[in-house]
């Protein structure tokens, strides 16, 4: 079973929450960003291009027009395989632990695993940036020393940045998965 809910992002941009439930313990919630514009991109192109043909008709060097296709192509391989994150995604299952995967424009994919037993919770937690509040989710990782402590925090949806209605949607369902891995008996305590 698989939802899909229009959000906004928390600077006004369009996002798509996608959630599907795999079964009572596994979810994947996925936040899906506006996709490349080619519009925005070929303008972008053509201003460096033309700004290329004005400087090599003033100074009639053809290395100017080189460059700057060179630069251009080189500039766009690298937004789109390191900067352009198309979706960002959660897979929570309960008895294993949580993947997040970034998947970017040129189509790699960005995966980090994090075991349920180092997952002390997930919480929804505020920034003030620019004159502004803003609102994360993060993964509090357990302190293998200190039982009660947080050894690191890991912040979710970094790129996509969805506001707080979106946050409390997938804040819920990761809960909601936490619960039944509180209240289940732990195999080792079963004999």
């Amino acid at each position: 079973m698989a939802e899909e809910r229009r959000f906004l992002s928390a600077s006004g941009v369009p996002i798509a929450l996608r959630r599907r439930q795999h079964s009572a313990s596994c979810r994947e919630l996925a936040v899906r960003g506006p996709r490349l514009q080619l519009r925005s991109l070929s303008a972008a192109t053509s201003a460096v291009w033309l700004a290329a043909y004005g400087l090599f008709a003033l100074c009639e060097n053809s290395l100017v027009l080189s460059a700057a296709i060179f630069i251009t192509l080189i500039g766009l391989i690298v937004y789109l395989h390191f900067v352009k994150i198309d979706q960002e995604s959660l897979l929570v299952i309960g008895s294993l632990g949580i993947q997040v995967t970034s998947a970017y424009a040129s189509g790699k994919e960005s995966t980090t695993f994090i075991e349920m037993g180092q997952v002390k919770d997930v919480v929804i937690n505020e920034a003030i940036h620019m004159q502004k509040v803003i609102y994360y989710l993060c993964i509090l990782l357990q302190d293998p020393e200190d039982p009660q402590g947080v050894s690191e925090v890991v912040p979710l949806f970094q790129s996509s940045k969805p506001r707080l209605d979106c946050l409390i949607e997938v804040y819920k369902s990761c809960q909601e998965i936490l619960e039944q891995r509180k209240t289940a008996p732990q195999s080792s305590e079963i004999k």
